[in-house]
C-alpha cells in the first residue's frame, strides 16, 4: 500500500521521502517503483523522461526525522491501535506545526488513532484500496478533532493524483468497508439456509444483478483472513447491530484454514489458480408441459404473462387453477409457502418465480421450490422458463429469493448509513462502485428496484424471520413514502 502511495505522489509531481523500519525495506520499495515506471514505458503508457523524473523525486529517508521538512506524512502501517498512536506521537515532535498527518487505515478509528496528540486537528484518515494505481477513489475521513482545512488539503491532493476523494465520518468501516457488509454476511445467511450451493448463489447474483464476481468467488480471494475479521470487527464496533452479524460458517472455515484461492482451497477448491466450479444444472427433458396459472399477487404480472405467452406456454386465465395446472407465484420478500397458505393454493403445485427485475434485463432466471412441490412440476418449471436458451436456477424456498435478499440488504445498509450521515448519497454510491467494483451503487441499486419494492421486500422478510436485520432504514422509508430516489440530495 505504501509503495503505491508513493508512486502515486511521485507520479503528481511530489518529492517522495521512502521510510520503514525493516532494513532495506524502502530500498527495495524504490527499486520496485524503478521496475513499475520501466513496465509502464515498455507499454507506451509513461514516457522514458516521465519515468526518469519520477524515480528522481523518490529518496530514502534513513531515520523518521528525515521526514522533518514533509508537508504531508501518509503512514501505511501495521493495523494495531497502539502502534499506530506511538508513531504518530513521534511524527508530531518532528514534523512541521501545520503538516498533514494521514492513517490509511482501513478498520481503525481516526479519533482514536489521534486522541494522544497535541495537534489532533491535523490528523485525517486517508484511506486507499489497493491496488493504490489501479483503484481510483480514496476515502478522506474526519476525526472528532481534524481540521476542515486539512481534509480539503487531502482531497484537493487526491485528485491530482487521478483519484476520486470520497469524504466520510470517522465511523466503523468507513464508506466502502461499511456498505460493503450485507454482500457476504447475507450470502452466507442464505447458504447456511441450504437455499443453494455457493456457486448457485454466485451465478445468480452475477447474472441477475450484473456483480463481477459471486460473494464466494470474492471471498476466496480476499481470503477469509482477512475478511472474517472485519466482519467480526465491524459487528463489535457497532455494539452487536444485527445487520452485520458474522456467520459462524466462515469462522469455522478460518479455522480449518480453508481461507481461500492463496492457499488453493476456500468456497471453491483451485488447480493452478483456477477455481474449480462445478457445471450448471442442466434443463430437464419433460414430454410434456403442464398448463401455466398466475397468481392474481404475482410481482410484475403483466411481464410474467408476456414471457410466458413468448415461451410458448399454454395459460389459464380462470379464477382458480385446474387440477392438472403449474401454480406460480411471484413473490417479493415472502417464501413460497406462506404464499400458498395464504392464497389457499395447491402447495404441491405451486413455484416461485423471482421477478424483481425486468427479466430482458437478466442473465438467468431463478425458481423456488417449497417443502411439498412435486418433481415434475419443479422439472415443467425449469424445462418451460429454460426452453429460450437462458438458463435457470433452481432454489429451496426461504423468504425472498437470493437476488431479493441480498440486495434490499445492501440497499438497506447504504440507507442506514445516509441516516447516520456517515457521507452523502453521491459519495456513498461513487466510493462502492470504484472501491468493491458493483455493478452500480447501492442507492442507484434501490432505484433500479423502486424504494416501494426494496421496503416490501423487508418488510416480508421481516415477517417470515422475525429478525431485526431486515428493520428498514428510516432514511429509506422516508424516499418510499414520499415517492423519491434513493440518490436524491436533501436541500
Amino acid at each position: 500500500m505504501g509503495r503505491g502511495i508513493a508512486q502515486m505522489a511521485a507520479q503528481a509531481g511530489s518529492e517522495v521521502w521512502l521510510f520503514d523500519v525493516q532494513p532495506g525495506a524502502a530500498e527495495a520499495a524504490r527499486t520496485a517503483l524503478q521496475g513499475t515506471w520501466q513496465t509502464l514505458v515498455g507499454k507506451n503508457r509513461m514516457e522514458a523522461g516521465q519515468m526518469e523524473d519520477c524515480l528522481a523525486r523518490v529518496h530514502l529517508a534513513g531515520a523518521l526525522t528525515d521526514l522533518a521538512p514533509c508537508d504531508l506524512v501518509v503512514e501505511a502501517i501495521v493495523e494495531r491501535l497502539d502502534v499506530k498512536q506511538r508513531l504518530f506521537a513521534d511524527l508530531e515532535a518532528i514534523v512541521k506545526p501545520d503538516a498533514v498527518l494521514a492513517t490509511n487505515t482501513s478498520s481503525l478509528s481516526v479519533t482514536s488513532i489521534g486522541a494522544a496528540l497535541k495537534r489532533p486537528a491535523q490528523l485525517a484518515g486517508y484511506h486507499f484500496f489497493n491496488p493504490v494505481p489501479l483503484m481510483k477513489v480514496v476515502e478522506v475521513i474526519a476525526g472528532l478533532k481534524t481540521s476542515a482545512t486539512v481534509c480539503q488539503r487531502l482531497t484537493d491532493y487526491a485528485r491530482q493524483f487521478g483519484h476520486t476523494p470520497v469524504t466520510a465520518q470517522d465511523t466503523p468501516g468507513f464508506i466502502v468497508n461499511h456498505a460493503g457488509r450485507g454482500y457476504g454476511t447475507e450470502a452466507l445467511r442464505v447458504v447456511g439456509e441450504r437455499v443453494a450451493d455457493f456457486a448457485t448463489i454466485d451465478r445468480i447474483l452475477k447474472d441477475q444483478m450484473g456483480f463481477k464476481l459471486g460473494p464466494f468467488e470474492l471471498m476466496d480471494l480476499t481470503a477469509l483472513d482477512v475478511s472474517h475479521p472485519v466482519m467480526e470487527s465491524i459487528y463489535h464496533q457497532y455494539f452487536e447491530e444485527p445487520r452485520y452479524r458474522p456467520s459462524v460458517i466462515t469462522a469455522q472455515r478460518l479455522a480449518g484454514g480453508v481461507v481461500g484461492k492463496k492457499v488453493g482451497e476456500g468456497f471453491y477448491t483451485y488447480d493452478k489458480g483456477v477455481a474449480q466450479v462445478p457445471p450448471d444444472v442442466a434443463a430437464p427433458t419433460v414430454a410434456e408441459l403442464a398448463p401455466v396459472w398466475v397468481s392474481p399477487k404475482a410481482a410484475r404480472r403483466a411481464e410474467l404473462y408476456q414471457l410466458l405467452k413468448d415461451l410458448g406456454a399454454q395459460i389459464e386465465t380462470a379464477a382458480a387453477p385446474s387440477a392438472a395446472a403449474l401454480i406460480l407465484v411471484a413473490p417479493l420478500g415472502l417464501d413460497v409457502t406462506t404464499l400458498a397458505a395464504v392464497e389457499r393454493l395447491d402447495a404441491s403445485r405451486t413455484v416461485g418465480i423471482d421477478m424483481m427485475l425486468d427479466d430482458a434485463s437478466t442473465r438467468r432466471r431463478v425458481l423456488a421450490t417449497n417443502p411439498a412441490t412435486r418433481a415434475d412440476m419443479r422439472d415443467a418449471a425449469h424445462a418451460l422458463f429454460a426452453s429460450d436458451g437462458k438458463p435457470v436456477s433452481v432454489v429451496r424456498d426461504s423468504g425472498g429469493f437470493v437476488t431479493q435478499r441480498v440486495v434490499a440488504t445492501i440497499v438497506n445498509i447504504a440507507a442506514d448509513m445516509c441516516q447516520q450521515g456517515i457521507c452523502s448519497p453521491a459519495d456513498l454510491d461513487v466510493a462502492v462502485t470504484l472501491g468493491l467494483g458493483y455493478p452500480m451503487g447501492p442507492l442507484a441499486m434501490g432505484d433500479r428496484i423502486g424504494p416501494t419494492n426494496v421496503l416490501e421486500i423487508l418488510f416480508n422478510l421481516q415477517t417470515v424471520y422475525g429478525d431485526p436485520r431486515y428493520r428498514p432504514s428510516p432514511w429509506l422509508r422516508r424516499r418510499g413514502a414520499l415517492g423519491l430516489s434513493l440518490t436524491h440530495e436533501e436541500a
